[in-house]
């Protein structure tokens, strides 16, 4: 790739330095960490794996990279593309091959997402091989529009206020999954997908599944957006400025033992001069 246009170097800055600032704000990526970044082949998989091994160069600390894709076993993946890009690279990596697609498309009817099963299969079988090589860390290409639309979708769906924070431990406590582009906009993500034109590899497994409640969400946002500028930046930062008191989560704030301050000073009362 030749030299890069103003605006394309806006934007690579841009988005370096948002995966910093997460990385930072979080403690993401600590001294002597082995970061184990799952690459699916998409563009925000890409993007994670271009934007690490950059601030792995400039960062104060040191820490490993390794890539690991996991090898569904779908029909027509074309195995190849990876191991070339990173081999081209000099990155180290590893392909896991589990055949999740004989599973999923073995218990999920015909005509129903297989998003959320496929996403499970594929969640531990990677939390297995993090453990077998020793990474420290799991790092994840989710972007703010994701953890945005999963906020949404437990909302509406589940009953739930939760989505997908930028660092999480697993309920066993022997993964700790980072997700450095959590600040990083999807539509920035694609544009400098588009500019590096990184090989990618659809995901073929589900179709297109246009009827996903996913799907739905991102065009609740993307209309949002349109006639709001700066609406997904603001329910993303709403996210990070929780004030429990005003909720109703009884589990979360104790409402059951609110009682007014007997030791509070008298209101001095307003006087309005006529």
């Amino acid at each position: 790739m030749g030299t890069l246009t103003v605006n394309q170097n806006k934007l690579q800055k841009r988005l370096r330095r948002q995966a910093g600032e997460a990385i930072a704000d979080y403690n993401m990526i600590e001294h002597g960490d082995k970061v184990m970044v799952c690459l699916s082949g998409g563009k925000d998989s890409y993007t994670l794996l271009d934007v690490l091994l950059h601030l792995q160069k400039v960062a104060p600390i040191e820490f490993e990279i390794v890539a690991v894709n996991m090898d569904q076993k779908q029909p027509g993946f074309p195995e190849h593309v990876l191991p070339a890009y990173l081999e081209a690279l000099g990155v180290a990596y590893h392909i896991v091959e589990k055949d999740t697609y004989s599973v999923v498309k073995e218990l999920i009817p015909e005509g129903k997402t297989t998003c959320s099963l496929c996403s499970r299969l594929r969640r531990g079988t990677l939390y297995n091989f993090a453990d077998e090589i020793g990474a420290t860390k799991m790092a994840l290409g989710h972007h703010r529009d994701d953890i945005v639309e999963t906020f949404f979708l437990n909302m509406f769906f589940n009953g739930s206020l939760k989505a997908m924070p930028p660092k999480l431990r697993a309920d066993d406590g022997r993964n700790v999954v980072i997700r450095p582009l959590a600040y990083c906009a999807e539509q920035d993500i694609q544009a400098y997908a588009d500019m590096k034109q990184f090989p990618i590899i659809p995901c073929n497994l589900c179709g297109s599944q246009e009827n996903l409640q996913r799907q739905v969400v991102k065009e609740m946002l993307v209309e949002w957006e349109r006639k709001s500028p700066g609406r997904t930046d603001s329910i993303f930062r709403s996210l990070q400025n929780v004030v429990p008191s005003q909720l109703a989560d009884r589990g979360l704030f104790d409402f059951a033992s609110l009682k007014i301050d007997e030791s509070a000073p008298m209101r001095v009362p307003n006087v309005i001069n006529l």
